[in-house]
C-alpha cells in the first residue's frame, strides 16, 4: 500500500485524537486516556502465557512496549481511514466516532472508573473528526464537495481558478497541519510525562519506628563486583504490575478502609496510619513471574504499621480466610490470612530503604508480606483491604489461572560470572545470591561441568526473611565450562532440580550458566 497525502490525513487526524486525548486525561486523570485505558483492555484479556512472555522478553519496558503497540495498530488504520476518506469521507469521520465511543466504553468499565472517564476519549473522537475535516477541506475536490455544503468554506478556498485554490489549499493545509501537529506533540508529551511522573510530593516526615530494625550484620553483604548488593537501591528495585500509568494519590486525600467479614469496619487516614506504632523490618520480595536466574528480586528495609494490628482492631470474624487488598488503579490481590495472623511481619509499609515510598513502589502505602510472591502480597497503592473468603472472591491473578496461594520456593542465583563470559584459569570467584523467605537459606552448592557438588560460603544474614549472599572459589581451568548452583533452606529441603515455567506457582530448576576460560 502505497503512502500518500490521503494516508498523511488519516495519521494527522489520528496524531490530534491520541494528543488531544492524553491533554484531556491530564485534566480528568491520566489513566483515563483512551490510549490507556484500551492498553489497560489488553493487558487485562491477554493470555497468561502471552503476558509471562513480555515479562521474560521486555522486562519493566514491557509496558512501554504494550503502548507502543497500540499506537502503531492506530497508525495503521489511520491509514486506512485516511485513504478512504478521499472517496467516502462521512464514513471515514463516521469511523472516527465509532472509534471514540469503543474507547469510552472501554474506559467507562475499567476498574475504580469515574464518570468522567468517558470525557477524554469523547474529546479525542471529536478533536480527531475535527482534523479530518479541516484537512478535507483543504484538500478540495469531490471529497470536499461531499461533506462542505456551497458557501460554508473560505471563498479563497472555492474559487474557480485551479492553480489559486490549490496554491490556497496547500498554504492553509500545511498551517493547519502544522498546528494540529504541535497540539498533538504537546499533548502527548505532556500525558504521557504526567502519567509517568511521581505521585503528589510527600509533605509528611517519616515518624521514627517504634521498633527498629536491627543492624545489618557486618558480613551481609560481600561487596563483590557484579553481585547484586544485599539491599537493592530504589530505583533499581524491579517493578512488575498491571499499572499502564503510575497512580498519582494526593496523600492528604487518601484512605485505607477496611471491610468485609470484620466486627468493626474501618477508614484509615495517613495522618492516622503514621501516628500508630511503626515497625521496621528487613525483607526480600520476589515475583512469581521471575524466571530461573531471573533479575525479580530485590532486597528492602520497610517501614510500616503490622497488619496484624490493624486486623485485630477491626475483628476479623469466624470463617474469613482470605485478605483481598484492592489497588487504587482496581488492581487486586488475595493473600491467604494465616499468612498475616501468623506473627511474621506482614506490614502496610509507607517507606522504604528510609525514604517515603516511591510513586512506583506503591506511594502512599502498600502492602509487604515475607514469605510469598508478591502476586498474592505486595499491593501497591493500596487502598481496600477485605476481609472475606477465596470460596467467595477470586483475585486479579487468580482468576487467570495462577495459584491463589503464592508461597517462595527456594531459589538460587549465580551473579558473578555473567553468562557467557570470558575468565582467566586459575582462583575464579563465583558468587550470587539465594532466597527463601520465612524458612531461611541454610546451605549453598556450586559445581562445574556436572562434577561433585562444592559448600559455597554464606554471608551472614538478619533473619529468615531475606536473601543471602554467597561465594565459593571455583579453580578454572582453559575450556568451555559449565557453572550450577542450588540452595537449601532451613527446613533441610534443596531447591527442584526439575525446570519448570513460572505459571502458575512460580519457576524451578537449577540455575546454570556457560563461560569460557581461554
Amino acid at each position: 500500500m502505497r503512502f500518500d497525502g490521503d494516508s498523511a490525513r488519516g495519521l494527522l487526524a489520528a496524531a490530534v485524537a491520541l494528543g488531544v486525548g492524553e491533554l484531556a486525561a491530564l485534566v480528568v486523570r491520566p489513566s483515563a486516556s483512551p490510549l490507556v485505558a484500551v492498553g489497560g483492555a489488553v493487558v487485562d484479556t491477554a493470555p497468561a502465557a502471552l503476558k509471562d512472555f513480555a515479562i521474560r522478553t521486555f522486562g519493566v519496558h514491557d509496558k512501554a512496549v504494550l503502548l507502543g503497540c497500540v499506537v502503531v495498530v492506530v497508525a495503521v488504520v489511520a491509514v486506512f481511514v485516511g485513504r478512504a476518506s478521499a472517496r467516502w469521507p462521512l464514513i471515514a469521520v463516521a469511523s472516527i466516532g465509532c472509534a471514540s465511543t469503543a474507547a469510552a466504553t472501554v474506559a467507562a468499565g475499567r476498574p475504580a472508573a469515574g464518570p468522567l472517564d468517558v470525557v477524554p476519549s469523547v474529546v479525542s473522537g471529536l478533536a480527531g473528526a475535527a482534523a479530518l475535516l479541516t484537512a478535507l477541506a483543504c484538500r478540495g475536490g469531490r471529497a470536499r464537495q461531499r461533506v462542505f455544503p456551497p458557501g460554508l468554506l473560505p471563498e479563497v478556498l472555492t474559487r474557480s481558478a485551479p492553480e489559486a485554490r490549490r496554491s490556497a489549499g496547500r498554504r492553509i493545509f500545511l498551517a493547519g497541519s502544522l498546528g494540529l501537529l504541535v497540539v498533538a506533540a504537546v499533548g502527548g508529551v505532556a500525558g504521557r510525562l504526567a502519567g509517568s511522573g511521581r505521585a503528589v510530593a510527600a509533605t509528611f516526615r517519616l515518624p521514627r519506628p517504634a521498633s527498629p530494625a536491627k543492624p545489618l550484620p557486618q558480613g551481609a553483604d560481600l561487596r563483590i563486583p557484579g553481585l547484586a548488593p544485599f539491599t537493592t537501591p530504589n530505583h533499581d528495585f524491579y517493578r512488575v504490575d498491571t499499572a499502564l500509568v503510575v497512580p498519582r494519590i494526593d496523600p492528604r486525600e487518601w484512605t485505607l478502609r477496611i471491610t468485609g467479614m470484620v466486627d468493626r469496619p474501618m477508614e484509615i487516614t495517613l495522618e492516622d496510619l503514621l501516628a500508630r506504632p511503626l515497625v521496621e523490618r528487613d525483607i526480600t520480595l520476589t515475583c512469581v513471574s521471575n524466571e530461573v536466574g531471573g533479575p525479580y528480586a530485590g532486597h528492602a528495609r520497610w517501614l510500616g504499621a503490622p497488619l496484624l494490628n490493624l486486623l485485630r482492631e477491626a475483628g476479623v470474624r469466624r470463617g474469613a480466610d482470605q485478605l483481598l487488598s484492592v489497588s487504587a488503579d482496581g488492581f487486586t490481590c488475595g493473600t491467604p490470612l494465616a499468612a498475616v495472623m501468623d506473627g511474621r511481619d506482614a506490614l502496610l509499609a509507607v517507606a522504604m530503604n528510609g525514604e517515603v515510598l516511591p510513586a512506583e513502589h506503591g506511594f502512599p502505602a502498600r502492602m509487604v508480606v515475607p514469605g510469598l510472591y508478591g502476586y498474592a502480597s505486595a499491593t501497591k497503592w493500596v487502598v481496600d483491604l477485605r476481609l472475606t473468603t477465596f470460596a467467595a472472591e477470586q483475585a486479579y491473578w487468580v482468576r487467570r489461572g495462577w495459584a491463589a496461594d503464592g508461597p517462595v520456593k527456594t531459589m538460587s542465583r549465580i551473579d558473578v560470572p555473567a553468562p557467557l563470559a570470558r575468565v582467566p584459569a586459575g582462583p575464579v570467584q563465583v558468587a550470587g545470591v539465594a532466597w527463601a523467605q520465612r524458612r531461611g537459606v541454610a546451605a549453598v552448592e556450586v559445581r562445574a561441568d556436572d562434577g561433585p557438588w562444592s559448600p559455597a560460603r554464606l554471608a551472614d544474614v538478619p533473619g529468615i526473611d531475606t536473601w543471602r549472599q554467597w561465594v565459593w572459589t571455583w579453580q578454572a581451568t582453559p575450556g568451555t565450562h559449565r557453572l550450577e548452583v542450588r540452595a537449601t533452606d532451613g527446613t533441610g529441603r534443596t531447591q527442584q532440580t526439575v525446570r519448570v515455567p513460572p505459571f502458575p506457582d512460580g519457576a524451578t530448576g537449577d540455575h546454570s550458566i556457560v563461560v569460557t576460560v581461554p
